[in-house]
Order: structure tokens, then C-alpha cells, then sequence
């Protein structure tokens, strides 16, 4: 196995890697380690010296040039705050249906169709009527008394 298998090979390892990775930065150096070795196999470098520098010099101009490109790609996209604001603002002073005993404070309820754990302060049986006062992450606060 020549050395321009070996740099081909190494890029395609580090491309794959970054599949588990997903930090963007393995693919950039997968790709510059493939050119290096298609360089060396069609014979226009040839000493290690040209190749580790060739390698360096791409993947970093790679790296910092095109990754902002590719990021979206990789990763998704994620939408801001702004533009998806949170309901559960929405559900405080719905009312919902007690599916579960609430027990030492616990237990689920059911808002829009969907069963969701929730607390309450109250004691609180399954069937029974509650209204959301609050939130604690996707974790209703029931009560007994419908909120003001």
C-alpha cells in the first residue's frame, strides 16, 4: 500500500468520524488529507515535507473558511426565541383532567389530550377537575381552585 492510499484512507476515516462528532472540524481535515493524497498519487508533491505542510495549510484554511458554511448542514438548524416563542405561557389557567392519584404531591394530568406530570400542593384523585398555575420545565403545577 502506497502513501497516497494511506492519506486517502485517512481522509475518508476522519470524514466518517465526524459523524459521531458532529464538531465540524474531522471532516475539513478528512478532506484536506484526500487532496493530499490524490496530489501525491498523480505525482505533483512528493517529499513529507510538502505533505504535512500541504495537509496543515488546507485543513486549517478549510477549517476557518468554510465551516460557518457547512455548520447548518451538520448540526441543523435551531430557531431563536424570538422566533418560536414558548406556549407554555398559554396553558397557565387551562384546566385539566386528573389521570393518576396525585401521591406526596405527584402525579399526571391530562391538558389538550396529552398526559403530562405535574404537581400540586393539593390532594388531588384521578377524574377530579385542576387548573394550571404554573410550570417547572415541561412539569405542570396544578390546583384544586381555579387561578384569578
Amino acid at each position: 500500500m502506497n502513501i497516497a492510499t494511506l492519506w486517502i484512507i485517512a481522509g475518508i476515516v476522519l470524514i466518517l468520524t465526524e459523524l459521531m462528532a458532529t464538531s465540524i472540524v474531522a471532516v475539513f481535515f478528512g478532506i484536506a488529507a484526500i487532496a493530499v493524497g490524490l496530489l501525491l498519487n498523480f505525482g505533483l508533491i512528493d517529499s513529507y515535507s510538502m505533505q504535512f505542510l500541504l495537509f496543515g495549510v488546507l485543513s486549517l484554511l478549510l477549517l476557518f473558511t468554510v465551516r460557518g458554511h457547512f455548520k447548518r448542514w451538520f448540526v441543523g438548524y435551531t430557531a431563536d426565541s424570538n422566533e418560536q416563542p414558548s406556549r407554555f405561557a398559554d396553558d397557565i389557567g387551562r384546566r385539566v383532567t386528573v389521570h393518576t392519584d396525585f401521591n406526596q404531591g405527584a402525579g399526571r394530568v391530562v391538558l389538550n389530550g396529552v398526559q403530562w406530570d405535574a404537581e400540586s400542593a393539593d390532594n388531588l384523585h384521578a377524574g377530579d377537575v385542576a387548573w394550571v398555575v404554573a410550570n417547572h420545565g415541561i412539569k405542570l403545577v396544578v390546583s384544586a381552585v381555579k387561578p384569578d
